[in-house]
């Protein structure tokens, strides 16, 4: 590594004297007690004070009511939790007031609050006692009471915390495989906050194992009934000091050991970043992919797990019925959509045009609109979203991370009730049908974001649903990746039964994939019309530009457009005056020269050359000028050169009447 001044290049600003100081005291202020209990330690009659009768009878007793206390934190604080992170209800700033309360309130304190509401005198203390014969003070129950009120806060801020970090996309995912709630909750929620839900325990645990305030107040002192080993310790600083000292270093070493294991996850510390994945070693090899290089696939259709090849024509593409799409949206996004059994639909339109908000209302996932669904001549409205057999891949995947490729992609099959077997060999046909079957015993963090993608897909497609809903599902592959799955993609819904909705920006995967394209702006339905009449005829400007042509709009006049922004535009057709039109220019009718031009262009601007990008084998020139709108030009590079383009060069663009196409809106 190369060094600056004698440290490490790359390295931050040297600590500033003023902080490096107060932040060393503040660690030797914190150090030292610790050292004093390690230097005030007998050595020699360490295990003698540790082993004796009455220290082995708190300890014991520690253990039962400390376990107790977590068991109870646990029942009691999960679902406390869930409602803090995820149920929007009145009052719930002060609901983690007094969840927060314990932790900020003097432990002698929170003790004579328990003795006056759970004592005999208390206010439902002489109720437990005539109703059930349960008297809490002076009794083990007492202690464990004790413990469970000031620990479990640990726990519900520790696990709300996860649970509110925990994306609801990965949840709803789970949802649209077919999971049901409780499904979802032990397979997906529960496995990917048990981090957070560990740490919680164990910070529960060590906080009642240490309690001593609360308790003694509480639920007394007595030998072999609630008598802890802080209380112990208490004990034996009076009688027997090096006795205490000892027993202090047992409980520090506790402390120290859950911390160290915890790792930073309560404290917010930085993850360790994680090892990049491996390279794939041996094997043949498969599909292309940036990450592990070119790879031939096998044929759509051919299984390569288990040699199981029957499997396939019974749950392949097409498996089941003919399923018609019906919906009637409102809300943020209001339209009536129907397709019929096979059709594939492109929707395309701006940001915030609602394409996303139409995915989620067909799923039921969002308050933002309403969708009255029918597929086929089943009515699924009323359904939840694990009944409706509505599939989706949202645009990152949202693969669960705890699960490797292979069961991700069985996860829906699997929810649905398929044998595990059965659901595996299925799910790795998918896999090797997307060219990732080399991958299945990866886990999410192990892919490239083509990889997942790819598997992602493969789970959507595997769950055998009616209606397939993709959200930019090919945007994080590669141009070569791009095209295998593409194809791959196409030749599923040449099969498929139900209709699927594309969500894309790519005017490729719209026209090679879909049998319409539904245009949408403001959550409005624009233009629904095959690609051939949206490419010749689009009525947005935004997709007019998409498909890479220019598009202004204006309001028609006798010789062509008044533009919206600004000057004329002379047509060879147009509209009825006071028509709202969109000009359509193809860039490559677009001429660019550097004096102005004499002949038959009718549309001529001077500009300036703003900026230069290649388009396959030519060059993309955009050109702008105060006489009309920004405009593309696309030449090739030879006549670049010889007419000297680059940015900042004066230059004129003509545009001939014929060369415009006028679309009434």
């Amino acid at each position: 590594m190369k060094r600056l001044h004698g440290r490490p290049a790359g390295r931050g600003t040297r600590t500033p004297l003023l902080l490096a100081v107060p932040a060393l005291l503040a660690v030797a202020f914190l150090l030292l007690p610790l050292a004093g209990v390690l230097a005030r330690t007998e050595w020699g009659a360490f295990g003698a004070h540790l082993t004796s009768p009455g220290t082995v009878e708190a300890l014991t007793l520690s253990l039962v009511v400390s376990f107790w206390a977590l068991g109870l934190s646990l029942l009691l604080g999960v679902p406390l939790a869930w409602l803090l992170a995820r149920v929007p209800f009145r009052g719930k700033a002060i609901v983690r007031s007094l969840v927060l309360l314990p932790m900020v309130l003097p432990p002698t304190v929170g003790g004579v609050a328990l003795l006056l509401a759970f004592g005999r005198r208390g206010l439902i203390g002489p109720w437990l006692e005539s109703t059930f014969g349960v008297t809490l003070p002076f009794h083990t129950s007492g202690a464990v009471v004790a413990a469970t009120f000031v620990s479990m806060p640990f726990l519900v801020i520790s696990l709300e915390g996860a649970l509110a970090g925990l994306r609801p996309r990965y949840e709803e995912t789970a949802a649209s495989l077919g999971a049901s709630p409780v499904r979802v909750f032990f397979t997906v929620t529960l496995p990917m906050v048990a981090p957070g839900l560990l740490a919680g325990a164990a910070l529960t645990w060590a906080r009642a194992l240490g309690e001593f305030g609360a308790t003694i107040t509480f639920a007394g002192n007595l030998p072999g009934t609630t008598q802890t080993l802080p209380l112990q310790v208490y004990l034996l600083l009076q009688e027997e000091p090096e006795a205490a000292t000892s027993v202090s270093l047992l409980l520090l070493a506790i402390a120290m050991a859950v911390l160290l294991a915890l790792r930073g996850r309560w404290t917010g510390a930085p993850p360790l970043r994680r090892t990049p994945p491996a390279p794939n070693a041996g094997g043949p090899e498969r599909a292309a992919d940036p990450a592990t290089g070119p790879v031939p696939v096998p044929p759509s259709g051919v299984a390569e797990a288990d040699g199981d090849v029957g499997d396939g024509d019974e749950d392949g593409p097409g498996a089941g019925g003919r399923w018609a799409l019906h919906a009637e949206v409102d809300g943020f996004t209001r339209l009536t959509l129907d397709a019929a059994p096979g059709t594939t639909i492109a929707v395309v339109g701006p940001n915030g045009a609602g394409k996303t908000t139409l995915l989620r209302a067909l799923l039921g996932l969002t308050p933002r609109a309403h969708a009255d669904l029918r597929l086929g001549d089943t009515d699924v409205t009323g359904l939840p979203p694990h009944r409706r057999q509505v599939a989706w891949v949202p645009q990152d995947g949202a693969l669960f991370p705890h699960l490797t490729a292979l069961a991700n992609t069985a996860y829906g099959l699997r929810a649905r009730g398929v044998p595990r077997a059965r659901a595996r060999r299925e799910a790795q046909r998918w896999l090797d049908r997307l060219g990732v079957g080399h991958l299945a015993d990866r886990r999410p963090a192990q892919l490239s974001g083509g990889q997942a993608q790819r598997v992602a897909l493969a789970r959507a497609l595997a769950a055998r649903p009616r209606l397939l809903l993709l959200d930019e599902p090919l945007a994080a592959l590669d141009q070569t990746t791009r095209a295998h799955v593409r194809h791959t993609l196409r030749s599923h819904l040449a099969g498929f039964g139900g209709v699927c909705l594309i969500v894309t920006h790519d005017p490729v995967e719209a026209v090679s994939l879909a049998d319409r394209v539904l245009v949408l702006q403001d959550g409005r339905a624009l233009q629904d019309a095959p690609p051939a009449e949206v490419t010749r005829h689009p009525r947005s400007p935004w997709v007019a530009r998409m498909l890479g042509s220019n598009a202004w709009p204006g309001t028609a006049t006798p010789e062509g457009l008044d533009l919206d922004g600004g000057g004329a535009l002379i047509t060879a057709e147009q509209p009825p005056a006071g028509t709202p039109a969109l000009a359509i220019i193809a860039p490559e009718a677009v001429a660019v020269h550097r004096e102005r031009p004499g002949g038959s262009p009718r549309n001529v601007w001077p500009g300036t050359v703003r900026e230069i990008t290649a388009s396959g084998s030519r060059l993309r020139i955009l050109v702008t000028s105060d006489r009309a709108p920004s405009l593309v030009a696309e030449i090739t590079p030879q006549a670049a050169a010889e007419l000297g383009l680059a940015d900042g060069v004066p230059v004129w663009t003509g545009v001939k009447a014929t060369e415009v196409t006028v679309v009434p809106l």
